[in-house]
Order: C-alpha cells, then sequence, then structure tokens
C-alpha cells in the first residue's frame, strides 16, 4: 500500500472528511514518528509496533569489483519491530 493509496482509502472510510485533510494528517503523523528517529527516540504505537534506530559500527569492508578494502563508516539504521498484536492478526 502507498502513502496515496492508504489517504484515498481513509478518505472513503471516514465520508467527512475532505481529500487535504486526510493528506495533512498522514504527513503530520509520518513527520512526527521521522522526527523522533531523528532525535533518537522510539516510537511505539500499541498493537502495532516499535519503530526505532539502531547504530551500526564502522568496519572495513571489500569492494566488490577489486576486492580491495573499503572503510565503512557509522551509521544509524531505522528498525520496525512488530508487536504482538499485529504478529497474531498475520499469523491467524
Amino acid at each position: 500500500m502507498t502513502k496515496s493509496d492508504l489517504i484515498a482509502k481513509l478518505t472513503e472510510k471516514n465520508d467527512f472528511l475532505f481529500q487535504k485533510d486526510v493528506y495533512k494528517i498522514i504527513n503530520i503523523f509520518f513527520g512526527t514518528i521521522s522526527d523522533a528517529l531523528e532525535n533518537g527516540d522510539r516510537c511505539e504505537l500499541r498493537g502495532f509496533g516499535t519503530f526505532g534506530v539502531k547504530k551500526r559500527k564502522a568496519r572495513i569492508g571489500r569492494n566488490p569489483k577489486n576486492g580491495n578494502p573499503v572503510s565503512i563508516p557509522e551509521k544509524n539504521i531505522p528498525f520496525f519491530k512488530m508487536g504482538k498484536g499485529m504478529r497474531e492478526r498475520i499469523n491467524e
């Protein structure tokens, strides 16, 4: 499902909301999650899952073209851990 599909589905289910209002709501929702992750915070949605950031250490990798060692810097990676309620709904 894409962002535009989500907006269309929410607009369809809520007749009292205009599509432009749903668009703003979705942008605020995802923006808030993004801001939390940028600050290194966790974002938990009960029954759905948790968004967070993990730190990957610096390491030495290999260039696949010629096999030379390449230094890969430390970086932060976003991750999602599915909640128990969502796992149970998917595995029914």
